[in-house]
């Protein structure tokens, strides 16, 4: 009899873990971990990867801890530069979905600048996030840029979704932000408001590779 026992104690504790169960006195493993992303909408375009949600608009924004110093690094598409999906890999805002485009980044009289947090905030930001992607250049002429942008519902200050843009290739020094990514992300913005493609499919396409998001959703 006292060998049945013992060999039952295994097996109980072998179905349990098989179950999904915790034992007994230890707490349940949580699925619902913040660092986890949150699936992206289904039929999205571009590589399909799921984007993580944000906190969305705050009424008072704080300063975000950035990734560590150099452990970010730039890829460039034709001479374009492109964000490190591993420290900025997007996130969106739970308060712009499909059903409220209209009350949100398609209404009249605006919607970014609500939302937007202030200079003293991402100038912070910014200094450190240069140093996470090793950029050393002028910082006039790099933009602190949203990579799912204010218009196309991305959150506001999400650490995931923000990072130092460099000037395009043949910027003149000391002239300013100016980048190409800007005008595909207004583009978008109007094919959303106008029912041409779904926020989501927009929001997919620009963390994929903002450089082909028009031609990848048959805008260019």
């Amino acid at each position: 009899m006292r060998s049945i026992r013992c060999l039952a104690a295994p097996m109980l504790l072998t179905c349990l873990f098989l179950a999904g169960c915790s034992p007994l006195g230890a707490p349940a493993p949580s699925v619902s971990d913040a660092s986890t992303p949150s699936a992206s909408a289904p039929g999205a375009a571009g590589d399909g990867r799921s984007i993580a949600v944000g906190a969305g608009p705050q009424t008072k924004y704080t300063v975000q801890q950035q990734p560590a110093a150099g452990s970010c690094h730039y890829r460039y598409e034709k001479g374009e530069p492109l964000e490190d999906p591993k420290c900025t890999p997007g996130a969106i805002s739970p308060a712009v979905t499909q059903a409220n485009l209209k009350s949100t980044i398609c209404r009249k009289g605006g919607y970014t600048s609500g939302v937007r947090p202030s200079a003293y905030i991402t100038g912070k930001e910014k200094r450190l996030n240069s140093a996470s992607y090793g950029y050393t250049g002028r910082m006039g002429d790099a933009e602190y840029d949203h990579l799912i942008s204010l218009q196309l519902g991305g959150d506001p200050n999400d650490y995931r979704n923000l990072w130092v843009e460099p000037a395009d290739p043949g910027h003149r020094a000391g002239s300013g932000v100016n980048n190409l990514k800007d005008p595909v992300e207004t583009k978008l913005h109007t094919a959303v408001c106008s029912g041409k493609i779904t926020l989501a499919q927009a929001q997919q396409a620009i963390v994929t590779d903002w450089t082909t998001a028009l031609s990848t959703l048959h805008l260019s």
